[in-house]
């Protein structure tokens, strides 16, 4: 009998580089569209949520949390979860992975995806605006593709930034978020902001925009000017455009268009920059399809290790 693998966290980290995962995301979006299909349930206060993917030519995945908000009171994580992967040939489960592991790498390797193709490669300015774990996370995966660059965070909570700042070496700490996106030459915002902090009057030529926090329908971290300066991108039109404020809101409003965006990652051909001065700006939505690809890389590394 065949043992089926589970990839833990720790272990499956020290096997990953954020590169190999940005052409592994992007050789995924040229295989056929994903289907996709999320399931809730509910026991006051608990969630059981599950998200499936199933991607011809590179099989199927479906990524379970629970979310028990009374843990973190009996000292317990209040997320926990794993991902099934599924063979394309058969449909056996060929091993299950950390669900700390495979949203880590998703998330920021979705971002870095854009920014590899977005930014401007002489970026040496990066901003991070939020210090969260999905903040320190993205200092992780920018370094990978812009070695030479200088981070700065901001944070609503000067006392989360300076805890970033301290455990992440040569991390300097922005008090006035207007005067750092100004001086930014990369904005990655990973927030829980329900009204715009980012506004497009304070944006400058050539800048990248990377937007990852505003997941819900109410949710937004830049303002409708910043759409309108920008050429936008999203990962997936099918998580974004009905789904996610940042874009959804003005669309309502009738102040932006779905074919004001430029492309998404199944057109990733067209994340190019038209020249050096425009700003880029690009919308994370995640979903289970980037789940499947991120659990398949992370499998990969593991049975080559």
């Amino acid at each position: 009998m065949t043992q089926i693998p589970f990839i833990p966290f720790a272990e499956g980290e020290a096997l990953l580089d954020w590169i190999g995962l940005t052409d592994a995301l992007a050789a995924g979006h040229a295989l056929p569209k994903a289907e996709i299909g999320d399931t809730f349930l509910y026991r006051d206060p608990d969630t059981l949520l599950s998200r499936a993917a199933w991607i011809d030519g590179l099989g199927m995945a479906v990524k379970t949390a629970t979310i028990f908000p009374g843990n973190p009171a009996k000292d317990a994580p209040m997320i926990n979860g794993g991902v099934n992967l599924y063979s394309d040939a058969d449909g056996t489960l060929e091993a299950i992975v950390d669900f700390h592991l495979v949203t880590k790498w998703k998330t920021a390797g979705d971002s870095l995806t854009a920014a590899r193709r977005l930014a401007r490669p002489d970026s040496r300015n990066i901003l991070i605006v939020g210090a969260g774990t999905v903040g320190r996370n993205l200092h992780s995966a920018y370094s990978a593709a812009f070695p030479d660059a200088h981070f700065t965070v901001w944070n609503r909570t000067p006392a989360n930034a300076q805890a970033m700042a301290d455990a992440v070496p040569g991390l300097r700490i922005a008090d006035d978020l207007e005067t750092a996106v100004g001086a930014a030459d990369i904005i990655t915002s990973a927030t829980m902001s329900t009204s715009p902090l980012i506004k497009g009057a304070w944006l400058q030529p050539g800048q990248h925009v990377d937007l990852i926090g505003a997941y819900r329908p109410d949710m937004r971290e830049v303002d409708d000017n910043a759409l309108h300066r920008a050429r936008v991108f999203v990962d997936s039109y099918d998580t974004t455009v009905g789904h996610i404020g940042e874009i959804k809101i003005p669309i309502e409003q009738g102040h932006f268009a779905q074919s004001d965006i430029v492309a998404d990652y199944y057109d990733i051909e067209a994340f190019k920059r038209g020249s050096d001065d425009e700003i880029t700006l690009f919308k994370n939505g995640g979903g289970a399809h980037l789940d499947l690809m991120t659990s398949r890389y992370i499998l990969e590394r593991w049975r080559t290790r």
